[in-house]
């Protein structure tokens, strides 16, 4: 199973392996609260699509477009996050305030998308 939640929110057994997929740590949280056991910086929107999707307000398809285009240069890691789903329960954690839009519910949608 593959699911998403904001890494501030208190870490809970049923999240199975917890995966950061920001490229920045996020703000005034400490390693040892996160919780996280590994960090996918390299899925995580490129620092330009970041600076479009918050600097500029790209719209959210217009930053799902150019997402989505950026992860397919990472099948590899996509496929393992697929397979790591399907043994046990994966989390992956973002630091927007947004839950309806975001790179990890972005990345979700992808990595259905893209079997």
């Amino acid at each position: 199973m593959l699911k998403i939640k904001r890494v501030y929110e208190k870490a809970d057994e049923s999240d199975g392996v917890r995966i950061l997929v920001d490229r920045l740590w996020p703000r005034g949280l400490r390693k040892e609260e996160a919780k996280v056991d590994s960090w996918l910086k390299d899925v995580a929107p490129s620092t330009e699509l970041r600076n479009l999707a918050h600097h500029e307000g790209a719209g959210w398809e217009e930053f799902k477009e150019k997402y989505f285009e950026e992860l397919k240069g990472k099948e590899a890691t996509i496929k393992e996050l697929r397979q790591r789903a399907k043994e046990q329960t994966v989390t992956l954690l973002y630091a927007a305030k947004d839950v309806e839009r975001n790179n990890a519910k972005a990345l979700l949608e992808f990595s259905n998308l893209a079997r």
